[in-house]
């Protein structure tokens, strides 16, 4: 049992035994309800004052066994109340009620379902980038392995779960990544998520390959094998070891926190009818422009040249840091 329905249990047996004890004063000695809760009060409550009226046989008895039962409880609810406040589950529900107002409060955001060996990684990278996330996580052990854990807004509970996927605000989120430790419950999250949300991006983790269309076919935009993507960086290594030591060091300086990133131009953006030199973005932002995927032949343009002219829904996949591809998206939307 939940620490909400134990303290919606002890209201209730504490009001029962009130509408008890008033009961029986009422129909024994036959007082009014104001004697009746009276001395019910100051019975339970064992305070030691003096009865309303002289009672009878029977007032005595109804008396002592209202006194036994009261008591005992009022034992039981104190011990609950002690072990709520000392155990800390006052400041976990405290807790919780802030993180569903944060997530309330939240729209465009990402869900990342699993916190394990890979969702671990994808946390971080949504931290340093940041994004707006919330994760759902059935065990938090796992979540406090990832970096700066305190600041994650988070649900505990079961991803698989429609309430679950519809306490993370799944219906106002951008997209969702599964991770979860097996493609089962990656095909059912996929398979939930998209019945809630059919716009929502889903981007799933797959182990075995024949999965990998059950989840497409489910609704995954995406299907990521880590076995896939770790042979071929193994491959790399012994391959392309400069290369492979020039992209991490790219990707993962300290310092600069370098992304690739892609940014879609919109109808009423400010870059709609301009030319890449006339953006200059180079200079602005100190923004690289790698390709950009054009809306008309749906094709990537590399190395774009600087008179090429930008029209709504082209796409320009850039390397900068997070910082500086902000500055972008602000400037030209």
């Amino acid at each position: 049992m939940n620490i909400e329905k134990k303290l919606l249990s002890t209201v209730i047996v504490l009001l029962s035994i009130i509408a008890i004890g008033c009961s029986g004063y009422i129909f024994i000695e036959k007082w009014t309800f104001l004697e009746a809760l009276y001395m019910t009060i100051i019975t339970i409550a064992t305070v030691g004052f003096m009865e309303v009226r002289p009672l009878s046989e029977a007032g005595r008895i109804f008396t002592i066994i209202l006194i036994l039962g009261g008591t005992s409880f009022l034992v039981y609810a104190g011990s609950f109340l002690i072990a709520f406040v000392v155990e800390g589950e006052l400041k976990g529900i405290l807790g919780r009620r802030k993180m569903e107002k944060l997530i309330s409060q939240l729209t465009d955001h990402y869900i990342i379902c699993g916190v394990g060996a890979t969702g671990r990684y994808v946390v971080e990278e949504f931290m340093a980038t940041k994004q707006k996330f919330v994760v759902v996580e059935r065990d938090l052990e796992k979540l406090k392995q990832v970096k700066n854990y305190e600041t994650i807004v988070f649900i505990q509970g079961d991803a698989t779960s429609d309430k679950t996927l519809e306490a993370s605000g799944i219906k106002k989120a951008k997209g969702l990544v599964s991770v979860l430790p097996t493609d089962e419950d990656n095909v059912f999250v996929t398979l939930t998520a998209k019945s809630l949300n059919p716009g929502l991006r889903i981007v799933a983790k797959a182990i075995e390959d024949e999965a990998v269309y059950k989840m497409k076919i489910a609704g995954a935009a995406a299907v990521v094998s880590p076995n896939n993507i770790g042979g071929l960086r193994i491959a790399s290594e012994a391959l392309r070891p400069t290369v492979t030591s020039f992209l991490d060091t790219m990707l993962r300086d300290k310092d600069s926190t370098l992304r690739i990133a892609e940014i879609a131009i919109n109808a009423a953006s400010k870059a709609v009818g301009k030319t890449i030199g006339e953006l200059d973005v180079h200079k602005k932002f100190g923004i690289l422009v790698l390709s950009i995927k054009s809306k008309e032949s749906n094709e990537y343009i590399f190395n774009p040249k600087t008179e090429l002219k930008l029209s709504d829904n082209d796409i320009l996949i850039v390397m900068a840091t997070p910082e500086q591809i902000e500055k972008l998206r602000v400037e030209i939307n």
